[in-house]
């Protein structure tokens, strides 16, 4: 009844209906809930009316309630429900708040949004809080991401004559199993298996061309920082490009995703040709080249200019990746007619949450089919 009663919202002394009466922490928790999901408006009699008002210290101080009272999971959505239910995303550019929330890939969303609106006395605030979820993001996607697409990247590179020291031995043997020879107990290796000296050269490059409308925010947290994350490999040219209805090149800030982040500017309309005319312009070896476009196909430019384009890159030996979006938020709205026809193009568009994007990256690499989520039922593709 307790959980009921807190699941529900009402009296403090039970006169709700459950008949269970809150004190103590249970109390304040209530009021910390009611204060974000109670009903509004004008309230009634006994009744506590819902709303957090307009005073940064006042939020301060709820924030830190439900720090208190609930796990960092809870809170992110709290905070979340708050920005969008009770409109505070003006009180994020007050330092006191930032040093408050609990930061998650979506506050920094939002606060990228605001970037333009933010007093000068918020922003050093504001690149903290975003350099902490960066920190964690790239702990988090860093290894895996650089381990798998070195594999990749070896395996692109196999030769059929390597020298002695580049012989991929467990692979030559399971080439030559046939060749055994039980008399002499020992294996023929007719045909060597190993790796190119290329090391220390480029093998690949890889372009990320990003929308930053405001509703793939969370995607651009996580494309800039998978871009810096290639970018310090050696062997992969990485260029970061994101747009609107403009085009912004910010591939010589990819040492520091955070300069990448607040780079962008999230929000207004999409020209996604515009963007994937520039792209085309920078490829120079097409058949190494992979351009992975994040958006959610919402073209405001020249459909079939779009369509076009991505045609020719795909016939000049481009592999071409359309990613709807990049993020664990679950099916993302798109538009499904620019989808189909991308699939139809042979470049099928799908979501792609963090951690299946390095092993995306690593199919494009090696020109494999690339591991294409199940449709969600009900969802389409």
């Amino acid at each position: 009844m307790r959980r009921w009663r807190l699941v529900l919202g009402g009296e403090a002394d039970g006169g709700d209906g459950t008949g269970c009466a809150l004190a103590g922490s249970d109390a304040a928790m209530d009021r910390t809930l009611e204060a974000l999901y109670g009903s509004g408006g004008a309230a009634a009699p006994g009744r506590r009316e819902a709303g957090l008002g307009g005073s940064a210290p006042r939020v301060a101080r709820w924030l830190g309630d439900i720090r208190t009272y609930f796990p960092a999971s809870v809170v992110q959505v709290m905070q979340r429900d708050a920005i969008d239910r009770l409109g505070l995303s003006a009180l994020l550019l007050e330092p006191e708040m930032l040093e408050a929330v609990e930061a998650d890939v979506h506050l920094v969303g939002t606060l990228l949004s605001l970037n333009r609106a933010m007093p000068e006395a918020t922003k050093e605030t504001a690149r903290a809080v975003v350099r902490k979820v960066v920190q964690d993001l790239e702990k988090r996607l860093a290894n895996r991401t650089r381990a798998t697409l070195s594999g990749a990247l070896d395996r692109s590179a196999r030769v059929s004559r390597p020298r002695h020291a580049d012989i991929d031995w467990n692979r030559t043997i399971r080439a030559n199993l046939k060749n055994y020879l039980p008399d002499h107990r020992t294996v023929v290796p007719e045909r060597l298996i190993g790796y190119g000296r290329a090391a220390r050269s480029v093998k690949k490059e890889v372009i990320l061309c990003i929308d930053q409308s405001g509703s793939m925010a969370a995607s651009v947290v996580y494309a800039s920082v998978f871009g810096a994350v290639l970018a310090s490999m050696r062997t992969l040219d990485t260029r970061l490009v994101v747009f609107d209805t403009a085009v912004v090149d910010l591939t010589d800030q990819l040492t520091d995703p955070v300069d990448v982040l607040f780079g962008t500017q999230l929000g207004g309309g999409t020209d996604i040709n515009r963007a994937l005319a520039y792209c085309q312009s920078r490829i120079t070896r097409p058949a190494e080249t992979v351009v992975v476009l994040i958006s959610d196909l919402y073209e405001g430019g020249i459909r079939n200019e779009m369509l076009k384009r991505v045609a020719a890159m795909k016939a000049s030996g481009v592999q071409f990746v359309t990613l709807l979006a990049l993020s664990d938020e679950g099916a993302p709205a798109y538009d499904r007619d620019h989808a189909a026809a991308l699939a139809a193009l042979g470049a099928p568009a799908f979501a792609c949450t963090p951690d299946l994007f390095p092993d995306v990256m690593a199919a494009a690499l090696e020109k494999r089919p690339l591991p294409v989520p199940e449709p969600i039922p009900g969802k389409g593709a």
